[in-house]
């Protein structure tokens, strides 16, 4: 509540967070220390947390990664990582606190340059993804808020495309 209030008294309305990545791979490179648990069910009560106290303070969050980069052992900035996980796996551990996130009132969530070819066989990130940003996200989950991007310049996304005028 301090952080949104202080960010709110300097003009800042959003917020980049929470992190509500599961942290299950160690030789994770980018998530690590950045997630706030190993478990489904802590990551989830932390990421809650800050999610109800920060939109209360009248700052819009924004969990990230969707629907989850903990379990990667590459950098989204360097390559396009993939989790293997069926939706059922999927649903037991990285979706939990995406959903605790959605429960509390987060008003964004910003998508994973990851692929997760066991539910959406295309080979597509998560930020290109209808199948899980539509059909997961939306229709499943239930979440109606704003859906945003991380970077476009990482190589998980860029690397698809020959030029710019392609990401368009």
């Amino acid at each position: 509540r301090a952080l949104a209030t202080e960010a709110r008294d300097a003009g800042i309305h959003i917020t980049f967070g929470p992190v509500a990545d599961v942290n299950t791979n160690p030789k994770n490179p980018i998530i690590a220390t950045r997630a706030y648990s190993e478990t489904p069910a802590r990551a989830a009560e932390l990421t809650a947390a800050y999610v109800q106290a920060a939109e209360a303070a009248g700052l819009f969050t924004a969990a990230k990664h969707f629907p989850g980069h903990g379990d990667t052992h590459q950098d989204s900035h360097d390559s396009l990582p993939s989790v293997p996980r069926s939706h059922v796996e999927l649903a037991a551990c990285e979706l939990v606190p995406f959903q605790a996130a959605i429960d509390a009132g987060c008003s964004l969530v910003m998508t994973a340059h990851v692929a997760f070819p066991a539910i959406d066989t295309s080979g597509v990130p998560a930020t290109l993804s209808s199948v899980l940003l539509k059909d997961l996200l939306r229709n499943e989950m239930g979440f109606r808020g704003v859906v945003c991007s991380d970077s476009l310049l990482m190589a998980g996304v860029r690397d698809r495309f020959e030029n710019e005028e392609e990401m368009a």
